[in-house]
């Protein structure tokens, strides 16, 4: 009987772990077809796919999506035609270059001219190409290019001294991409009417600097002068948004040549925990900000003295002639005096960004390097104002820093009749001819309704919270009644404020914890007056700057009374 009892249950075991097997070999089976039809999915993604899934911030700053297809067809025609290219292209740089070198002239130097110039026998090597689906007036085509190239440039440099300098331009390591624009399209052969070329992108530009049979590092210099004009040339000739027009087809290319299409108005109005690069006290920092990497085109902020949360409050208007790849660039330093200022960090916002005739109001992240963002450290943030007016706007956009927007009536009358008569012309005349400055004049009511969320200051948990209101120009403070022991206290009090200067006045918003014997600092809020001058009224929530947590909803409203000040 125990015999019996053994072989079946030996049996029915043995069929168990037979069918346990069966079942594991089947379920490896099916994960092995899942894994295979995975990776075969992931082999038929494409770049695209995989942007999608994953987001821009897991990939490290090294990994680069190219849309870019190789060239290697090109880069063998190129060099069998290198040599013609050289002699045609030296001659286009010679009459191109050379005058803009004149204008970028050091003034140390009194004459500089090229004595020889030749591309040298080495062509460059085209990486990679896209083209560019929207732009649908022509075609339009960005070639990544690498070039290490072995030139005979020889500029005949003389100073006031009248001594003459043959520096020699050597070593030329240059990597970016060239961009070639094939419009109009047209219905005659070669079916394009002009071809505009430009380098849409410097990424990297290095070169040597001899004095042919003798060293510059004895003048002291002039070196770093020549360098910087030759980088400023070439900025001024080449680089996107200029570009070369070359006619194909006899006709009027004028559209494709560079033209301003907007302007700027940028209101730089403070930067906060600025990384402090004195050992002694704290920095004193100042800003730079371009469009062009230019220097009549770079515009400079004051130094604000000892302060790692300098405001500066200032204006500044740049020209536009690209806004769908042009950028604003901020460079904020720290003033070393006579010494090379220190920089602190930079940004970069995107023109393209911008909603034409709304004001944008940013806080933006500095950085060490715009190119290779690695660095984590925490530099600061700088508080940016911008406005882009685009001219010719289909929609009425007004700019309230142009003399148009704060007109008067007769003001109105007097341009609008100029053309009317001889009188209407004198009488016109006699009224513009003095030079006038756009003052914005008039009344901000503003409603502090109420706050949310504010740290407490109190041991109870609590806070005792007040509001002080500043206009920093016309030095006009008001001050809200005391909520006792609220986190989310409520105000809902109106106070008017008369502003001499609206477009470079400010409202300092201050909130405080009331105490008994004194008073603790809770958070601010800091706001220009352009956008209530341009929407007349709005409503908005402000976060607190130096807090933890809490927010400010205010409600302003303006009542202009624009007039002109003789200057």
């Amino acid at each position: 009987m125990a015999f019996l009892l053994g072989l079946v249950i030996g049996i029915a075991f043995g069929i168990g772990l037979i069918v346990a097997f069966a079942k594991k070999e089947n379920a490896r089976s099916r994960k092995r077809s899942e894994l295979a039809a995975t990776i075969a999915s992931f082999a038929r993604m494409t770049v695209e796919d995989s942007r999608k899934i994953l987001p821009a911030d897991v990939y490290p700053s090294w990994v680069v999506f190219s849309r870019r297809q190789k060239l290697k067809w090109l880069n063998q025609e190129l060099v069998k035609i290198w040599p013609f290219v050289n002699d045609a292209a030296s001659e286009l740089i010679r009459t191109s270059v050379e005058p803009t070198l004149e204008q970028y002239r050091p003034v140390i130097l009194a004459s500089l001219k090229f004595s020889k110039l030749t591309l040298g026998t080495v062509a460059p090597q085209f990486t990679g190409i896209s083209i560019l689906e929207e732009d649908k007036s022509g075609i339009t085509m960005e070639l990544e290019m690498n070039w290490d190239a072995n030139p005979s440039i020889i500029l005949d440099v003389k100073t006031y001294l009248g001594v003459a300098l043959p520096i020699q331009v050597k070593d030329i390591g240059f990597t970016g991409v060239f961009r070639l624009m094939f419009k109009p399209l047209v219905d005659q052969l070669p079916c394009f009417g002009a071809v505009c070329f430009s380098l849409r992108e410097k990424k990297k530009l290095d070169f040597k600097l001899k004095v042919i049979g003798g060293d510059l590092s004895t003048l002291p210099g002039v070196a770093d002068a020549i360098d910087g004009m030759i980088r400023n040339a070439i900025e001024d000739t080449l680089m996107w948004p200029v570009r070369k027009v070359i006619p194909i087809i006899p006709g009027d290319y004028s559209d494709l040549e560079l033209k301003p299409v907007g302007t700027l108005e940028v209101k730089l109005v403070q930067a906060k925990d600025l990384t402090n690069k004195d050992i002694i006290g704290k920095s004193d920092p100042f800003a730079t900000l371009h469009i062009r990497p230019l220097p009549d085109k770079t515009k400079r902020s004051k130094t604000i003295n000892n302060d790692l949360n300098p405001i500066w409050n200032e204006h500044f208007e740049f020209i536009v002639e690209d806004e769908t790849t042009q950028h604003l660039t901020v460079n904020v330093y720290d003033d070393d005096g006579v010494q090379t200022a220190d920089l602190i960090g930079c940004c970069q916002v995107s023109l393209k960004d911008l909603q034409p005739g709304k004001v944008k109001d940013i806080w933006v992240k500095l950085v060490k390097d715009l190119e290779i963002q690695r660095d984590r450290k925490d530099r600061g943030q700088v508080h940016l104002e911008l406005l882009y007016c685009p001219y010719n706007s289909p929609d009425e956009i007004s700019n309230p820093f142009s003399q148009s927007f704060s007109m008067t009536s007769l003001e109105r009358t007097i341009k609008n009749t100029q053309n009317n008569g001889s009188e209407s012309n004198n009488l016109s005349a006699k009224s513009l001819s003095r030079k006038k400055d756009v003052i914005m004049r008039g009344v901000l009511s503003v409603t502090v309704v109420s706050a949310e969320d504010l740290p407490a200051m109190d041991v109870g948990g609590k806070s005792d919270p007040y509001v002080v209101l500043n206009m920093k120009k016309a030095k006009t403070k008001y001050k809200t009644r005391v909520v006792n022991e609220s986190l989310n206290p409520t105000w809902g009090q109106t106070f008017d404020f008369v502003v001499e200067d609206g477009l470079h006045d400010m409202l300092i918003l201050e909130v405080w914890d009331h105490d008994t014997f004194g008073k603790d600092f809770m958070g601010r809020c800091i706001l220009t007056l352009t956008r209530v001058i341009m929407e007349e009224e709005y409503k908005e929530s402000f976060p607190l700057e130096g807090a933890k947590s809490g927010k400010l909803n205010l409600h302003l409203k303006w009542a202009p009374q624009p007039i002109y000040r003789d200057t």
